[in-house]
């Protein structure tokens, strides 16, 4: 293919050079950030699956209970608070969901219910970034 003019000469070319190409410009989807931090999700199933051992579930659900609310409510309130910077009243709704569903007597992530609890709170964000 022949570039040149009628002349013998080439056309001239514009162009214009740009630092950066705007994300807009770029055609990257932006996915959503799942709605729990994932080391919170994490400290969820850790102590939800303490109920599946024997031992943990003798003792007093008087003090087990309770132990598993707080252990998974401080931090998911302080990492929905300080890392996600969500308001109190966000970091505290989210730390009170899951520290519920820690404090269950018996393991929900162990259940479809709980798998599919699981999968929305955003489990699956988890193992996508271990793929990469």
């Amino acid at each position: 293919m022949n570039r040149d003019t009628p002349y013998g000469r080439s056309a001239p070319i514009e162009a214009e050079i740009v630092s950066e190409i705007p994300r807009s410009a770029r055609g990257e989807s932006r996915v959503a950030p799942p709605p729990v931090h994932p080391l919170a999700a994490v400290a969820l199933l850790v102590v939800d699956n303490l109920w599946n051992l024997a031992d943990w579930a003798v003792i007093s659900w008087l003090v087990t209970v309770p132990l598993a609310f707080a252990s998974v409510f401080l931090p998911t309130f302080l990492l929905h608070r300080h890392s996600l910077g969500q308001s109190r009243a966000q970091a505290f709704g989210w730390a009170a969901l899951l520290g519920m569903i820690a404090a269950v007597p018996f393991s929900v992530a162990g259940t479809a219910t709980g798998a599919l609890l699981l999968t929305w709170l955003g489990i699956n964000h988890l193992s996508a970034r271990s793929k990469r």
